[in-house]
């Protein structure tokens, strides 16, 4: 697909994130106001909820909320209309009536009351990599791991939105002569995309992959900050709990299905049949070149085409013994990781467990320290034009003993 021209002259622009082929959605507010549903154009934001009152676009009075899971919760087909129409708005040859806010003046906001969140493991080169750091090659990979997508209850009240300050946590961890309680002092990130639920599913029922599929509002990316020395005390035989439980940080704009379509493609190469409930008819991964940075150091570039299982996999294994799915609910992909060393999605693969420093700004480093400023970034190449998320940033505080 080619680019889709816009009167709005920054939409245009290769290098852009927000053409008109993407139309993220987001919260914003100005000056202090209410926040409010808004859609990222060039440099600019949509004011939805002003667009609703001028009657250019009918979404039931949604876009007037400060969240906007009550406009996952209409539909598909609103949202396909929803879209189509503000693409018509703001094409090239169109009035160009349509209200705008600089992004330069706007604060963003959590975009989604997040109902739920789930974060699974889905990347074979990362659950291979961690295992030898515990398990050793040989028992890198746990036996069911190429069968079904493995993810943990995570905490929906600890998501931020990019830019919220990180604390160090405090937490239990293993001493020489019995567990400490000290600030966690192995502070690492995971890379990950994180797919937002925009329809619900019944407790008791079931749904396919491809019923996933029509499920999944959009993604952003995800940060899944993780305390590595609090989980190697805590992680057994449950899983981890307080060394992820602190803060999981998302980028503010909702990257939407339709706009990420042109790149649907394949993932990792099967190790073996998938039973029914996960088989998909056609690929739920996307060709989306992804990475992260420290202090404005780029660290990392691979892509989430190496993933073993898709967000739709994975929305369909979690219903697959009757659990409801709400609007609003959260999936993190699990860490991203290419097979080489400078594709890695978390610091405990790129320095081997700790023990083989990296070096950012000059300086060898092992985990991450306070004042680190950790970014995500995301990137989905088009004919003359990108699909972008905006980042995903937090900067890491001091414990708080």
């Amino acid at each position: 697909m080619a680019l889709i021209r816009s009167w709005l002259d920054s939409a245009n622009d290769a290098g852009c994130p927000f053409p008109l082929n993407n139309l993220p959605y987001g919260v914003f507010s100005v000056a202090g106001d209410m926040p409010r549903c808004g859609a990222a154009i060039g440099d600019m934001i949509v004011d939805l909820a002003e667009c609703e009152t001028r009657g250019l676009l009918d979404a039931g009075g949604t876009f007037a909320r400060p969240q906007l899971n009550d406009f996952m919760a209409l539909g598909r087909a609103r949202w396909d209309k929803v879209r189509a129409r503000l693409t018509d708005l703001l094409a090239e040859g169109s009035a160009g009536d349509v209200p705008l806010v600089p992004m330069a003046d706007a604060t963003l906001h959590l975009p989604i009351q997040v109902t739920e969140y789930t974060d699974f493991y889905a990347s074979r080169n990362h659950a291979f990599n961690v295992g030898v750091l515990f398990r050793g090659p040989e028992n890198a990979l746990p036996p069911q791991w190429t069968h079904m997508p493995i993810g943990y209850n995570g905490r929906a009240s600890s998501v931020v939105v990019s830019g919220t300050p990180v604390r160090r946590p405090m937490g239990q961890v293993k001493g020489e002569s019995g567990p400490e309680w000290v600030p966690c002092r192995r502070l690492d990130l995971e890379l990950e995309l994180g797919a937002i639920v925009g329809q619900p599913s019944q407790m008791g029922s079931r749904v396919s992959v491809d019923g996933a599929e029509d499920m999944i509002f959009g993604y952003v990316l995800l940060n899944d900050w993780s305390a590595r020395d609090i989980q190697a005390w805590e992680y057994q035989p449950l899983g981890p709990f307080q060394s992820k439980a602190f803060a999981t940080t998302i980028s503010p704009w909702i990257v939407t299905q339709a706009a990420l379509e042109p790149f649907r493609c394949k993932g990792a190469e099967r190790a073996n049949p998938l039973l029914p409930h996960l088989q998909e008819s056609r690929p739920g991964l996307y060709d989306l070149a992804v990475g992260w940075s420290m202090n404005g150091q780029v660290m990392c570039r691979t892509n989430y085409n190496v993933m073993y299982y898709s967000s739709a996999q994975q929305l369909a294994h979690h219903s697959s013994s009757g659990c409801p799915m709400r609007v609003g609910d959260l999936l993190g992909s699990g860490t991203i990781s290419g097979p080489s060393p400078d594709q890695v999605g978390a610091l405990l693969e790129m320095t081997e467990g700790g023990k083989t420093p990296i070096t950012v700004a000059g300086r060898a480093r092992i985990f991450i320290e306070d004042g680190d400023e950790v970014t995500l970034f995301a990137t989905a190449q088009g004919d003359g034009y990108q699909i972008g998320f905006g980042p995903c940033t937090g900067t890491v505080l001091p414990a708080q003993p």
